[in-house]
């Protein structure tokens, strides 16, 4: 399977992407410039964690005016998976991929440390790795993971199933304890937690290991 990871101006985790994909998976990784229009045939397309346009007006409110996020927009609606990591959920809210928004995190303050995200929903795409209800050890690093979303569309992620990850202690505020969620077609996932950075066990835990093995399920 071909990864495509995309670089925005302020990316700092397309390299962890680019080393899970092709070095522990062996798998094809390209890099995608963010004023590119073309995907060079990636079947699986990575926006990484960062600050992409130094979070300006907003996390991902710049970014999402990249050329490429065109193309990424165009092969999410083609079935084309889309994983959007961190800096990349939050693009992905910001280009209407997604529905909700990422918020300052309740405490006011940037969180980074290890945290247990249970997966809601294994019958994924980006999940299929891992078993209902199981806790994966991941970690986080943001200042704006506090996902918001109203009441009417809260039910409605919660019906459809599309809540695929929550924190089994919220360490942002997030509304129901969301760490991930899927859009209406299944392909696209936005995830706060970092899983390319827990990937292997040198870093402490294999369990981000599990969302990128499942895409070649």
């Amino acid at each position: 399977m071909k990864f495509g990871i995309v670089v925005f101006p302020g990316s700092n985790c397309d390299h962890d992407a680019y080393h899970v994909a092709k070095h522990v998976l062996g798998q094809q990784a390209v890099f995608l410039w963010h004023k590119e229009r073309d995907l060079k045939g990636a079947e699986v397309v990575v926006l990484p964690g960062g600050f992409s346009y130094g979070d300006y007006l907003r996390c991902g409110a710049i970014a999402r005016f990249s050329p490429v996020m065109e193309e990424v927009a165009c092969f999410a609606k083609r079935g084309g998976k889309v994983l959007g990591i961190c800096n990349g959920f939050q693009i992905l809210t910001e280009a209407g991929l997604l529905p909700g928004a990422l918020l300052q995190n309740a405490s006011r303050k940037f969180v980074c440390k290890e945290v247990g995200i249970r997966v809601e929903n294994a019958q994924t795409a980006f999940t299929r790795a891992c078993s209902k209800g199981e806790v994966l050890r991941v970690p986080i690093a943001h200042a704006e993971g506090n996902y918001f979303i109203d009441d009417e569309g809260l039910t409605r992620l919660e019906g459809e199933g599309r809540v695929v990850f929550r924190y089994v202690e919220n360490p942002n505020g997030a509304k129901a304890s969301i760490a991930g969620i899927l859009n209406e077609g299944g392909n696209v996932l936005g995830m706060m937690p970092h899983p390319e950075r827990s990937a292997e066990a040198l870093l402490g835990s294999e369990d981000g290991r599990k969302v990128f093995a499942s895409l070649l399920a």
